[in-house]
């Protein structure tokens, strides 16, 4: 790795190292020493810099070594060089240990609570220097996102078909819903979907809006119509403002509970056999090479252990 290579001085990082080295003893001996080279190469190595560079940069005398005007501000540049190759080495390093750089991550429903908000967290605590970068979407986005590069994983709920790339399996949320704070059904202590059939949906078009629509007709069949649901484009905290003015109710994963809304009850949806839950589960492309990926997955593996993936090699 050559430091310069202009009008035939050719001087290695090494050749940088040397000098700073040497600059730091009394001695061409001492230097030698530290450096774990014979003092014969040491000179010889020295007095071709000199002859390349065409000037002296150590005064030799039976003293010792000292360097010269000249010398000071090769070794003042020579460890600046030095200071920025290493800075530059451990960053470099440091990335591709994916503890660096930057993570987009897919996210179908909001964070604010849960495994998800745990998740994050976690991986902020491990890799403080990784940049995380989310993108809200619906499956179609977020899997043409992933197929784009435009995210490098995303964490949605197990009903994503047409994905022909790599899954881990994680965690189950509850799917819960949002009542006016004086409704009826939110004095109760847990819903059934039954208790659901008259009431007026805030439905939002993106993130998990669409399956939690298709959640609610399947549940309820014939008893939800287009009279029962009111489409939104807007964001969670709207919608759970226009719940608290009593438009209608919302449904939602338990991962969206985390922020308290003012005059906003929330209770959980059961079947027969218990609370409804949602699967979720991590996609990504196998040939996507960006290390904080690794790590993030490493990390997910650790409480979700990815049984699909190939035995290790005998």
């Amino acid at each position: 790795m050559r430091a310069d290579d202009v009008n035939g001085v050719d001087i290695e990082l090494r050749d940088l190292r040397l000098a700073l080295v040497t600059s730091q003893h009394r001695s061409l001996r001492q230097a030698a020493e530290a450096l774990n080279i014979r003092q014969s190469t040491l000179s010889r190595r020295l007095h071709e810099i000199e002859r390349q560079l065409g000037v002296v940069l150590f005064e030799r005398t039976n003293g010792g070594t000292r360097l010269t005007t000249v010398g000071l501000e090769f070794v003042a540049s020579a460890k600046r060089i030095l200071d920025d190759v290493d800075t530059e080495l451990q960053r470099l390093r440091s990335r591709s240990r994916g503890e660096l750089g930057l993570l987009a991550i897919g996210v179908h429903a909001s964070p604010s609570a849960g495994n998800m908000h745990t998740t994050l967290v976690e991986y902020h605590r491990r890799f403080p220097d990784v940049d995380v970068r989310t993108v809200d979407g619906s499956h179609e986005r977020l899997l043409c996102a992933l197929a784009g590069n435009a995210v490098d994983v995303a964490i949605m709920t197990g009903q994503a078909t047409a994905w022909d790339g790599r899954v881990l399996p994680l965690w189950s949320e509850r799917v819960i819903v949002a009542f006016p704070e004086h409704h009826a059904l939110g004095q109760n202590p847990r819903i059934r979907w039954a208790d659901l059939a008259n009431e007026k949906f805030l439905v939002p078009q993106q993130g998990p809006g669409p399956e939690l629509e298709g959640l609610l007709t399947a549940k309820l069949r014939h008893a939800v119509g287009s009279q029962h649901i009111v489409h939104q484009d807007a964001s969670l905290d709207r919608l759970l403002s226009l719940v608290s003015a009593n438009y209608g109710t919302l449904l939602m994963f338990e991962g969206a509970t985390g922020g308290r809304y003012e005059g906003v009850v929330y209770r959980e949806v059961w079947d027969d056999d218990g609370p409804t839950q949602v699967k979720f589960m991590a996609c990504w492309r196998d040939a996507n090479s960006n290390p904080a990926l690794g790590s993030f997955l490493a990390m997910l593996r650790e409480h979700y252990p990815d049984f699909s993936a190939e035995p290790p090699a005998t």
